[in-house]
């Protein structure tokens, strides 16, 4: 029998889960060697900015190639692409 004096604490143990920030995940799959355009972006990450993210990287020291490319339909859009790592 628990005294009414006796309190039980329940506290859940809750695990704290990190997902991959989309720079992180743009990051990895241009490190793979992949180019990614923005269709591409919104498609694999959801990314509604991928110029933004690209950007980051950047500014995190990554060396990323603009190519400007022409569709099928007509439409020019920029493709990008990792160049070099930086040390």
């Amino acid at each position: 029998m628990i005294n009414s004096k006796t309190s039980i604490s329940f506290e859940p143990q809750v695990k704290s889960i990190k997902f991959p920030s989309q720079s992180e995940e743009i990051k990895a799959y241009l490190l793979s060697g992949k180019s990614l355009t923005s269709l591409d972006g919104l498609r694999l990450f959801k990314c509604w900015s991928l110029t933004q993210r690209i950007f980051d990287l950047r500014r995190q020291g990554l060396t990323i190639e603009t190519e400007m490319i022409l569709l099928e339909s007509g439409k020019r859009v920029a493709r990008y692409k990792l160049k070099s790592i930086p040390e």
